[in-house]
């Protein structure tokens, strides 16, 4: 014990000790990105945002708040605004690196994306130091040290919720359409706790970074009994006032980092202090350890009730064989020997009375020690959280009877809008004899209930121990260190977003290359000669257009020259019916492949792309059909990955295939003449003939040269009209 009676022991179940003057939870997401954004606002001096992810889409504000708020909504919008109100600020953004796992939720260009959206002072960073298997997963946000933001929630996608949970929400939707309820909980605090989250978030974004962040304020170093910071959220009051806290790590093995297993320890100790009810929320329930201490203190304490929120329905086979199949042997270790009165392993779900059905996304990290203890962490009660993840929990000890109350009205409250009553009912079935059991009766239909987990109908994995969880919850890297030549080790580090994406460049890339050489080996027809040959056969006949079109197509998906297609087409039918098939068979050539490259960026092409891509996909809507055209008349790239990159923009396909005619049929005028002369020249060698020939080519230079001159014309043209519009709004 120390001196003020708690159990936090510096360098063994906590980093620090330390004191928050003033500390809230915000429940919910939409009240945590309420006070976020209030908090932004108010910042002058600077920002720290670490987490899992920080996406820069996110609009912090909806409703009400939104509509009145003079302020952006938008994260990257709200950040870009402050930094260029106040270019003496500086903002940090330090988000986890490794993202493929998370492909479909994430932005795959996070950085890139940060850097094109906000000026130089603010400064992103991809943390990818964390051992292989291992996130970065403290969620945290510090504005002018004197403020800070903790807990389990992520400026993320499928985040947002409010506290009532409606079955269905118009803005709960994610990239991958809407998603159910999600429950979360985020504390915010100020005072001397201040200076240490300071402290941590300065530390990891050294081991990233080049550059020296802005040194700690001295504010961070005031007195408890403080007025609330100037950057305090306006529509959320203090609960705790001048609690002892304390801070718990997990910090993996790291490049000359040793290794912190804070999280663990503190869990252990804590739960030897429980006398009548210890409460967890929390996304995962898969460490063995934990149930046997939860078991081991029920059978000492005969009065003591354990009482878990978590989620119903897990997603994926990986979360199904790995966190629910650890839970059932979870419930089996903390069960053993323990009446079912004193425990409940529960979820909170509603069917309404329209008979519409959810159930609660839990993504909470909290634990509640009768009323001496309230953690709000990152640590999911996991394996990967005790020992290979990076997290943050903030512990508050009970110092005080007004701090003793708050704790366990976090508690009450969150046990009230999990199962319907209200924070007075919930505090009254707290001090009955068999807690436990009596929040399990009396539940009224039509709202949120509790009811008792039953993991077999997901799974009969009955220990989690498999190989879904070496994967999804190890302890230890997937891949151990390795020994370096001077006798030390060095550990193998989840492989960069960069890195991986550039592998699925090269790998795609050899695919198609390894694909088209397949199919000109083994499809013995698609040659130059056979293709004459083809076309040749259907001169004269009605199958000549269907050839044509079909040839156009077919050559189209295998990347086959358009420009020989269109030489083969005008040397067989003509300098007048050459040219006019020809364009027929570009443009559903180009239409086919657009449909494709549309149907490829809507499955997440545009995704991978970045802001480089998004770049060039604005000013082709920009220049339009001229830019089409322009692109068409001097092929810089490939007749068929133009129609692919084209529908994986944003451009109409009416604008693209008008665009597309007229950059075409004028060089395959040009085309049929030289073509017809080709063939003519073999023929009957004329110097009428040569003539044509030497006329046709001159004439597709002249189409080139001219057409990109009346682009270039029509873009500065209409530039200027964009500013002088500009300067008359000014």
């Amino acid at each position: 014990m120390s001196a003020s009676g708690s159990i936090f022991k510096e360098g063994e179940n906590c980093w620090v000790t330390s004191e928050a003057s003033y500390a809230t939870p915000l429940i919910d997401c939409a009240n945590y990105y309420l006070a976020l954004h209030q908090a932004i606002i108010k910042a002058k001096h600077s920002i720290f945002i670490v987490g899992w992810d920080i996406d820069s889409r996110i609009r912090l504000l909806r409703g009400k708040d939104e509509a009145q708020s003079d302020a952006p909504s938008v994260v990257s919008d709200l950040l870009a605004w402050k930094a260029e109100q106040n270019p003496d600020i500086k903002i940090y953004l330090l988000r986890w690196d490794s993202s493929l796992a998370f492909f479909a939720q994430r932005e795959m260009w996070a950085k890139e994306v940060w850097d094109e959206k906000t000026p130089d002072n603010v400064r992103t960073e991809l943390d990818d130091t964390i051992p292989m298997g291992g996130s970065q997963h403290q969620k945290i946000v510090v504005i002018d040290d004197e403020l800070v933001f903790s807990g389990g929630m992520d400026i993320s996608t499928n985040r947002w919720d409010t506290r009532d949970h409606p079955v269905e929400s118009a803005e709960r939707e994610g990239p991958d359409g809407s998603y159910s309820p999600l429950h979360d909980v985020q504390i915010v605090s100020a005072g001397p706790v201040v200076q240490r989250f300071s402290e941590l978030v300065r530390w990891r974004w050294l081991r990233v970074a080049e550059d020296n962040p802005v040194t700690i304020r001295e504010t961070a170093k005031n007195a408890i009994d403080d007025p609330l910071p100037e950057a305090w959220p306006d529509s959320f009051e203090p609960w705790f006032k001048q609690a002892e806290c304390a801070l718990a790590r997990t910090i993996p093995f790291m490049d000359e980092v040793e290794p912190v297993q804070e999280v663990r320890h503190m869990l252990l100790d804590l739960i030897s202090q429980a006398e009548r009810v210890i409460y967890i929320e929390n996304q995962f329930t898969s460490r063995n350890e934990i149930a046997e201490a939860l078991n081991r203190r029920l059978k000492q304490k005969p009065e003591l009730n354990v009482i878990i929120v978590s989620s119903y329905e897990p997603k994926g086979k990986f979360e199904c064989e790995a966190f629910w199949a650890g839970r059932i042997g979870f419930k089996k270790i903390l069960m053993e020997g323990i009446s079912d009165d004193r425990v409940v392993m529960s979820y909170s779900s509603i069917t309404d009375e329209f008979g519409r059905h959810a159930s609660k996304r839990i993504h909470s990290k909290v634990m509640t020690i009768d009323d001496k203890y309230l953690v709000i962490g990152s640590s999911n009660i996991s394996n990967r959280s005790m020992s290979l993840d990076t997290e943050i929990d903030m512990v508050l000890h009970g110092n005080t009877e007004h701090n003793r109350n708050h704790i366990a009205k976090v508690r009450n409250d969150l046990l009230a809008e999990h199962s319907n009553r209200t924070l007075e009912a919930v505090s009254s079935l707290m001090r009955e004899k068999q807690p436990a059991r009596a929040l399990m009766e009396g539940q009224l239909a039509h709202g949120y209930v509790l009811t008792q987990l039953r993991d077999e109908i997901f799974t009969d994995q009955a220990s989690g121990k498999n190989f879904f969880s070496s994967l999804s919850d190890p302890e230890e890297p997937l891949i151990p260190p390795l020994p370096t030549p001077g006798g030390s080790i060095m550990p193998i580090r989840n492989p960069r977003r960069r890195t991986i994406m550039i592998g699925i460049g090269v790998l795609t890339v050899a695919v198609f290359a390894a694909l088209l050489l397949t199919a000109s080996h083994f499809i013995p027809w698609l040659s130059t000669d056979n293709i004459n040959a083809f076309l040749e056969e259907s001169r004269g006949t009605y199958f000549a257009l269907p050839t044509v079109l079909l040839v156009y197509v077919v050559g189209g998906f295998f990347f086959f020259p358009v420009t020989v297609m269109s030489l083969a087409v005008s040397a067989i039918f003509g300098p007048i019916w050459g040219p006019l098939y020809g364009i027929l068979g570009a443009l559903l050539s180009s239409a086919c492949m657009f449909a494709i490259g549309k149907l490829g960026g809507n499955a997440g092409l545009r995704k991978i792309g970045g802001p480089k891509v998004e770049a060039v996909d604005n000013k082709l809507k920009s220049s339009g059909i001229v830019g089409v055209a322009a692109i068409r008349m001097l092929p810089i790239a490939p007749f068929s990955l133009v129609n692919l990159v084209a529908g994986i923009s944003s451009i109409g396909i009416l604008q693209f295939l008008i665009g597309t005619f007229l950059g075409m049929f004028p060089p395959m005028i040009a085309k049929g003449l030289v073509g017809d002369s080709i063939t003519q020249i073999f023929r009957n060698p004329s110097p009428e003939t040569i003539s044509y020939l030497v006329g046709g080519i001159i004439l597709w230079g002249l189409m080139i040269w001219g057409s990109q001159k009346i682009a270039k014309r029509y873009q500065a043209r209409k530039q200027a009209k964009k500013t002088k519009a500009d300067e008359c709004v000014a």
